[in-house]
């Protein structure tokens, strides 16, 4: 007689509830033991998802903890050569430099371009981007030490020494109106490491849209890669004059006194720019010369609420071929 075969009995639902529960307990308290601690299930699950924080920075005694760099929204003030294609110069002005542009603010248009996007040397010309970079970077009294390494440079116009503390203000007042090297050393190497500082420059030029700009040190000497054009410059012109009042103020003073203090020697920081004492309404910005960019200027003037913005590089005569520059364009406003 064949064997019977039963079906297997059927767990009540509860019962089932029961082994189950009773499994992940077992699991659990062996998971604890073998760790030795005493975390929940949750705790463990948040320890092990948690995203890492920063690390937290640690201030060197007697000194103020770096603030956290951030980078600030850029608002681009290109120019757009639409009026100048359709109002052929009758009377082109004739200047010694090799690039030139010479833009109307309000109006956001070009005026004249003489090979205005060709990539050459800028001079000092750089320090009005390292300038604004500062200026993102940290507050204007904010303190800093001047590095040994900042008063290697030659030359260095601003005569800083080392060990010296400077506000940020005033090595402003040494690059932009001396064109100190050694002021510009100072704030590339102290508000964060060097090459950030550089990076950050490259960056904004790339937020403001300049595509013939590129920068390899914060002071304007001649290197393999270092460049911009008359275009970008005008752009970058604009760009100090209205979104930094702080740099307006400075390029258009004639000279300032930083007295002596405990903490540096007195310096008289004055302009090279000479179009301040000499053309009526001129408001700065920066000269510039080494020997692969030649003497370079950019300048700026402002009548009757009008403000003319003019770039000259590779020129022997910048001053005379700003003044031009800047006739020419008080001459053809944009109505």
């Amino acid at each position: 007689m064949a064997r019977r075969l039963l079906a297997p009995r059927r767990r009540h639902p509860l019962a089932k509830l029961l082994l189950v529960v009773a499994g992940f307990l077992v699991l659990g308290t062996s998971a604890l033991a073998s760790t030795g601690t005493h975390k929940t299930g949750r705790a463990v699950m948040q320890a092990v998802t948690a995203r890492p924080t920063a690390r937290a920075r640690t201030a060197v005694p007697g000194t103020s903890p770096r603030p956290v760099p951030k980078t600030p929204a850029v608002k681009p003030h290109p120019f757009s050569g639409t009026w100048l294609a359709a109002h052929p110069i009758a009377g082109v002005p004739v200047i010694n430099g090799q690039h030139a542009i010479v833009v109307d603010v309000e109006a956001g248009q070009i005026l004249f371009a003489l090979d205005a996007h060709a990539r050459v040397a800028d001079a000092s010309l750089t320090k009005m981007m390292t300038a604004m970079v500062a200026l993102d970077l940290a507050t204007p009294d904010q303190g800093l030490t001047v590095p040994a390494a900042a008063t290697q440079v030659i030359p260095d116009h601003m005569g800083l020494s080392a060990g010296e503390q400077l506000t940020v203000r005033e090595l402003l007042d040494g690059m932009l109106l001396d064109s100190g090297n050694d002021a510009a050393e100072t704030l590339a190497q102290t508000l964060v490491p060097r090459g950030q500082f550089l990076d950050r420059m490259n960056r904004k030029a790339q937020a403001m849209h300049l595509r013939d700009t590129h920068f390899t040190n914060p002071s304007g000497l001649d290197e393999p890669n270092h460049y911009s054009s008359a275009y970008d410059l005008a752009v970058i012109t604009a760009t100090l004059l209205l979104d930094y009042p702080e740099l307006r103020n400075i390029v258009g003073t004639r000279q300032v006194t930083l007295a002596a203090t405990s903490t540096h020697k007195w310096f008289k920081p004055t302009s090279l720019n000479r179009l301040l004492s000499t053309y009526s309404g001129a408001i700065g910005v920066k000269p510039g010369y080494t020997d692969n960019a030649g003497y370079c200027l950019a300048a700026a003037a402002t009548r009757g609420g009008h403000t003319v913005i003019v770039v000259v590089l590779g020129s022997t005569q910048h001053f005379t071929d700003a003044t031009t520059l800047l006739d020419f364009g008080f001459r053809h406003l944009v109505s």
